[in-house]
């Protein structure tokens, strides 16, 4: 059954994801002037029994010019006789002893660049710790900004779009009919707001304050659980906060250039669903009953955050998003208070956000709660590649050779799915964003690129946009486009060399030779700007490489650091396969020898699973991570996420609302699990192999029972005249991705990146409880 796509969905589906970039947390930045955003090395410099410590973030990290940091005393020190400079800057008055013995202040006003923080006590000891402050604005490791950018927000002051945030108030009520959250105003509060009981036994009033500010050049917004007219400071929060973090994130994988509106962080009517961006999926369900955990989540104490530049339909470049996340969690830590740990949640785009950031900054998350997932954004590439060109050839029977007739269902053969719906819906959604003359935000008609009027005009693409990872093309493999601006675009990170098309439907008898010799002598490739073109697609370098060292293709040999719950929900022809989830188990397998840190909870609901995944896959992960808490001891992160999970959290399968079924996958009658043209060309699952090695052609290979004549043999070796693919071996340049990589400065790109400096000292100490071991305690 095809499943009717209304247009307003359309809109949705066309912004939806090609997929790029990511970079993860446990690294360091780069080099030592001022104006590199990784220097100093932070450390703290103690003498006696006093001790600085860096709560708020990494110490060469820090940005906005403020930053949460504990002075260590003797319990029995008077603190009141500390002495705390900020650049030889008084700054003393901001630290006091809490309640818990703990001596904690918020230092401000730092200039851009290293800033000396000192600290003394007379008898005690002395200490100083470098911090490395960023613009407020940024950047802070992502390299050079896009430009332009256009400041959409009336607010702002400056050409970084700072202004100051902004914050409103909403309640739940305790009318039933009154769903989701509603304006509340302080000065007028209204009789019905509903109490709440925490996860830690508080119990408050259902106010949520929330906070919309502007960082890194973009919007942030953050919501809490608040009571009006009571103080709240990161030393002493109000009680119902309990230290732990929501992220909710985006849609799709584009590119804008002006700010956007970060994703929501509180339910409304119940049809706006953070976990999908708010926007209506394309399917027929009633979407007031598929809500993500965000009400749950604010109701027991935690707080959520939610960045635009993690909305991967308005940023799909992982280290941008990384960054936005970097400094938004900085800013909850320095007004809210010091974290537990971090859950992100989100479908899509929010996954491909969620597991590419976890794998290329880990500790920016302790769990992740991907939802009709991608693994990451350029792995997928070349499934929508090999989806353009076989539709190009596919649906124009002119290009079929005489007596080579297709019927629809090996057409589906060829693409190893259930029909070519799938890939003509993704062509659809997502290829344009690969598409330099395509429209995008920010971008004014005369500004864009045009090959022939306008070739120095900005490229609308998601490869452009993360030049710095991708690196550009070098002068060798210039079109003359770029001869004419002598620059390069950004590398492809992709190719399609040596694959053979359609060989598992050929090894079945799907398919017959004439037809199997026919597509791969017609299927061509695309140049620089997508065009389709009769040679065969070649991967640029250094492009590749950076693509596999830098997290835009996942290669998941930093995840066994975050644990994973992910809801799938069967997907015949929505092109969010259901398979992707099990090519991000297959990759935990090849990279560490097991998946036990990764859940999958199967269940009817398409794309989503069950009504109630979200929600309870949340309750889920909080249960899991909280088991971690408890283990502050030096065993390694990644097997206390495997021995402190509950024994009861499993594979699982739902029954659409709500209920447990089997602690084990559906199966394959209630979620079918469908491949890709590569994998229908002999492609492991893990699908991530973007440039395949090649061995020589066998006319002995298995190509099925029919065999070929000479002169069909002859087309194929034209076509594959230094071999085909070999998908036993790792693709070409494929390694492990580097974490917390760093990408220059604002005026500088380093292209492809290179690793930050060991993790400062005492630093990033509130990022997470101990027994989580961001930056490397």
């Amino acid at each position: 059954m095809i499943i009717p796509i209304p247009d307003h969905a359309m809109t949705l589906a066309r912004r939806l994801l090609l997929s790029l970039v990511s970079v993860s947390l446990a690294g360091a930045l780069a080099a030592c002037s001022r104006s590199d955003p990784a220097s100093g090395d932070g450390g703290d410099t103690s003498t006696g029994a006093l001790e600085l410590r860096v709560l708020s973030n990494r110490a060469d990290l820090i940005s906005s010019g403020d930053a949460l940091l504990e002075v260590k005393l003797p319990a029995d020190a008077d603190a009141s006789k500390l002495k705390v400079t900020v650049a030889g800057a008084d700054a003393s008055s901001a630290f006091s002893r809490r309640e818990d013995g703990r001596v904690i202040g918020l230092v401000s006003g730092m200039a851009i660049g290293l800033n000396t923080v000192s600290a003394n006590l007379p008898g005690v000891g002395s200490a100083s710790v470098t911090l490395t402050n960023h613009p407020h604005g940024g950047p802070v490791f992502a390299g050079p900004q896009l430009q332009p950018w256009t400041c959409t927000n009336a607010g702002a002051v400056d050409a970084q779009c700072n202004q100051p945030p902004e914050y409103v108030w909403v309640y739940k009520s305790s009318n039933p009919l009154l769903p989701g959250l509603q304006s509340y105003d302080p000065e007028n509060p209204p009789s019905d707001v509903a109490t709440t009981t925490t996860d830690q036994g508080v119990t408050v009033p259902f106010i949520v304050r929330v906070e919309t500010g502007y960082q890194d050049r973009d919007q942030y917004k953050i919501a809490a659980l608040y009571q009006p007219n009571q103080p709240w400071t990161a030393a002493a929060p109000q009680p119902q906060f309990n230290h732990k973090l929501v992220i909710n994130h985006g849609f799709s994988c584009g590119v804008d250039y002006q700010t956007g509106n970060a994703p929501s962080v509180i339910p409304s009517s119940g049809t706006d669903i953070p976990v999908i961006g708010g926007e209506l999926l394309p399917i027929g369900l009633p979407l007031e009953v598929l809500k993500d955990a965000t009400e749950h989540a604010l109701s027991k104490g935690f707080a959520v955050m939610s960045t635009a530049l993690n909305h991967a339909g308005h940023n799909c470049n992982v280290a941008v998003q990384a960054e936005s996340l970097v400094m938004a969690k900085e800013r909850v830590i320095e007004q809210y208070g010091e974290l537990r740990y971090t859950i992100g949640q989100g479908c899509s785009g929010g996954s491909l956000t969620q597991q590419q950031v976890a794998n290329a900054y880990p500790g920016i998350y302790q769990g992740i709660l991907p939802t009709c997932s991608f693994p990451d954004a350029w792995s997928t590439a070349t499934q929508f590649l090999d989806y353009h060109l076989t539709l190009d050839y596919f649906l124009d029977p002119s290009q079929w050779a005489p007596g080579v007739l297709w019927l629809p269902t090996q057409m589906a053969n060829v693409q190893d799915h259930l029909t070519i719906v799938n890939s003509q819906v993704s062509d659809s959604a997502q290829f344009h964003v690969a598409v330099p003359t395509s429209a995008c935000a920010g971008i004014s008609d005369a500004q864009r690129y045009h090959p022939d009027t306008n070739p120095g005009g900005t490229r609308c693409t998601v490869q452009d946009a993360a030049i710095n990872l991708l690196g550009p093309r070098p002068p060798e493999r210039w079109s003359v486009y770029e001869q004419q601006i002598n620059r390069g675009f950004a590398g492809f990170p992709l190719d399609n060399v040596g694959v053979q098309y359609g060989l598992k439907a050929l090894q079945q008898g799907l398919i017959l030779p004439a037809q199997f010799v026919d597509l791969n002598v017609k299927i061509g490739g695309a140049d620089q700007d997508t065009n389709v073109t009769e040679e065969r697609m070649v991967a640029v370098q250094p492009a590749l490489a950076n693509a596999y060292r830098t997290g835009m293709i996942n290669q998941a040999n930093n995840m066994d650091q975050v644990a994973i719950i992910d809801c799938r929900g069967p997907d015949p022809g929505l092109f969010h396969d259901a398979y992707r989830a099990y090519a991000m188990r297959a990759r935990l397998e090849r990279a560490h020898g097991h998946h036990d840190n990764q859940l999958i909870w199967e269940g009817p609901i398409p794309m989503l699973a069950d009504n109630f995944c979200a929600k309870n896959s949340f309750i889920a992960m909080d249960r899991w991570l909280g088991e971690v808490e408890k283990d502050a001891s030096a065993t390694p992160l990644a097997q206390k996420l495997v021995t402190r999970k509950p024994a009861d959290l499993k594979d699982a399968c739902f029954d659409g609302v709500g209920q447990k079924l089997l602690d084990q996958a559906c199966g394959p009658l209630i979620v079918g699990i469908y491949g890709t043209p590569r994998t229908g060309a002999g492609d492991a699952i893990t699908t991530d192999t973007n440039k395949c090695q090649l061995k020589p052609m066998d006319r002995n290979d298995n190509y099925g029972i029919f065999g070929f004549s000479d002169e069909q043999w002859a087309q194929l070796q034209a076509v594959f005249p230094d071999g085909v693919c070999d998908f036993s071996k790792p693709g070409v340049s494929q390694q492990p991705t580097i974490p917390w990589q760093q990408y220059g400065t604002a005026e500088a790109a380093v292209y492809g990146g290179k690793p930050m400096p060991a993790v400062p000292a005492n630093s990033g100490l509130g990022w997470a409880s101990p027994a989580f071991q961001v930056f490397a305690r």
